[in-house]
């Protein structure tokens, strides 16, 4: 009974220092308390740990209706065969979905109207695994049984079908890889995401600046030949 007892003040301890990390990756947020009681991406999660023991206890009607009605409360849905590790923060909540193969490692910041969908109609994995640290950004769908490993942050409105490996960062339709480091803990709590780079507008840099430059050799040569064809014709260069 003691141990019991014990087991389950463990539990309420961990679980508020998990909200108080949670606060700490919102600056909007004031105190514990307003996590708790006023964020439905919390919500969310809280309530599909319940739906997930029963999930895998097989009350799958009853785990399945529990998701039903915290995704009308709370605008997220999560199947609950989906596994979520600790402190999974889903910022706003709005329109999130995470299927049912989905898992999700430690640590990791989903924010609004992100899909962790499948392709595919097969019964097995197909959804997403997302390791420790990653960050998805608001409108990105990360599709299909890949696997985007630690430290990655997925750029705002990408469509990620590819694996990516740990401590990247990925942009664009299809998601590209644009940046990498060898950093084993690119910044625990990345939020930043925003200010990742972006290939099509360097690319479309590195273009004017090749046609910038070879306007200004076709000027020279075009000068030089008009100057060889009148020393050509009248001999004075006049």
């Amino acid at each position: 009974m003691f141990k019991n007892i014990k087991k389950i003040l463990e539990n309420g301890k961990n679980f508020w220092k998990d909200l108080k990390t949670l606060q700490e990756r919102d600056p909007a947020a004031q105190t514990v308390w307003e996590v708790l009681l006023l964020y439905p991406g919390v919500h969310a999660v809280m309530v599909h740990r319940v739906s997930n023991f029963l999930w895998r206890k097989k009350f799958l009607f009853t785990a399945r209706a529990l998701s039903q009605i915290s995704r009308n409360i709370t605008g997220v849905e999560i199947h609950p065969g989906a596994k979520i590790g600790r402190r999974c923060f889903i910022d706003h909540g709005m329109g999130v979905v995470i299927g049912e193969t989905a898992e999700i490692g430690d640590d990791v910041t989903l924010y609004h109207q992100v899909t962790l969908g499948g392709v595919s109609l097969n019964v097995g994995k197909r959804h997403p695994t997302l390791k420790n640290n990653v960050v998805v950004g608001a409108g990105a769908k990360v599709l299909g049984p890949i696997t985007l490993e630690e430290n990655v942050a997925v750029g705002a409105g990408s469509v990620v079908v590819k694996e990516v490996p740990k401590n990247s960062r990925v942009v664009g339709v299809p998601g590209r890889i644009i940046q990498r480091t060898n950093e084993e803990g690119v910044a625990k709590y990345n939020l930043d995401h925003s200010k990742l780079p972006d290939p099509i507008a360097k690319a479309i840099k590195i273009l004017y600046d090749e046609v910038n430059e070879l306007k200004k050799l076709h000027k020279e040569n075009y000068l030089t030949q008009k100057e060889s064809e009148i020393d050509f014709v009248d001999g004075s260069g006049i």
